[in-house]
């Protein structure tokens, strides 16, 4: 039981208990009684029995439509009973939903959810901690869409009082139902951040079945799990300790190579960005294209500074006779203004 509201008997009711459909249900199920009983045994026309029931109902204390028979008196203290329980009940729905303001909740929820079911290409964060966070604001930065499936509710309050607008999903994220709800079918790329190597290699396994032409990031922590989660599906596996103490070790070996890479890099403080031309993206009349005949220099100002080949290798520094070919793709690297113009200028190639 998640929720729970204490009855006038100093009682807790489960909230599994509380249903405002049940509760309408039950309202318009003890009017129509009413209303077919005083017409069966009374005779009433059906606006007469609709007048008893409803003046029975809100025992305000009208006079009847005429003198009761003694069926029709016994029929009346048992369906005055019968809604003595049915508005107690009523009560206590609207005191839960509204009250404690479930029903506000219940809304919030539905308008993510359908929100969630409206997305296509979008990214799932599985779990909301501090490398999660991170890629979060990473991803509204660069208006990306997302969602967040994290199962802790302290986290989840960060996520609803956060000044970014999030969707996110209250669930297990190692639970098919819970990557289905995030639309993993649609997505196009999932990012399984929790803090548990084996939490992440379920998840992996989970997502490359459900989606298999899915991008799959993972974080690990034990350097025997990178081989592991390779094999699960995932196509990037991210070791952040071991990332962090090679940046450490490099200040120390080069330093000023470091501060000028983490200067790029930082998109906070710098102006520089990086952007990658994957053959698949690209327009149909810049494929089989060399560097030189596209001209992206000449046209935007950006520098290729490297070929991602398709059997994964890296050539820095291209040649201008370098071919963009299936599967592989050019790192450009410029100003955000050059970047901007990159993209407006395959555009117009389209």
């Amino acid at each position: 039981m998640k929720w729970s509201i204490k009855a006038w008997n100093g009682f807790t009711v489960p909230s599994s208990f509380l249903s405002m459909r049940l509760a309408m249900a039950l309202f318009v199920g003890t009017i129509l009684l009413g209303i077919l009983g005083y017409w069966y045994i009374e005779g009433y026309s059906l606006i007469e029995a609709f007048y008893m029931a409803m003046i029975t109902i809100s025992t305000v204390g009208f006079t009847e439509v005429q003198v009761l028979s003694d069926y029709g008196r016994i029929f009346t203290s048992i369906y005055i009973f019968i809604n003595i329980g049915v508005i107690a009940y009523a009560l206590a729905v609207f005191s839960y939903y509204v009250v404690q303001g479930e029903i506000f909740k219940k809304m919030h929820l539905n308008f993510i959810n359908a929100s969630i079911k409206k997305m296509e290409n979008h990214v799932i964060v599985c779990g909301y901690g501090k490398y999660g966070r991170e890629i979060s604001e990473h991803l509204h930065k660069h208006q990306v869409p997302f969602v967040i499936i994290e199962q802790d509710a302290a986290k989840i309050e960060q996520i609803q009082t956060s000044h970014q607008r999030m969707l996110y999903i209250q669930d297990d994220a190692t639970h098919d139902e819970a990557l289905v709800q995030a639309g993993i079918h649609q997505a196009e790329a999932l990012v399984s951040a929790l803090p548990d190597d084996s939490d992440n290699l379920f998840i992996v396994l989970s997502a490359r079945q459900l989606n298999n032409k899915l991008t799959i990031i993972s974080r690990a922590k034990d350097p025997k799990s990178q081989k592991k989660l390779l094999m699960a599906g995932a196509n990037h596996v991210v070791m952040p300790e071991q990332i962090g103490g090679f940046y450490m070790a490099a200040i120390i070996s080069k330093p000023g190579a470091v501060e000028f890479f983490s200067f790029i890099t930082n998109e906070y403080q710098s102006d520089i960005a990086f952007e990658e031309l994957r053959y698949e993206d690209m327009p149909s009349s810049c494929k089989g294209r060399s560097l030189e005949e596209l001209h992206l220099r000449r046209e935007t100002g950006i520098n290729i500074i490297g070929y991602k080949a398709a059997d994964g290798h890296y050539e820095v520094n291209p040649t201008p006779q370098t071919v963009l070919k299936p599967n592989s793709s050019f790192i450009a690297l410029g100003s955000r203004k050059q970047v901007k113009d990159l993209r407006e200028y395959l555009k117009r190639q389209e």
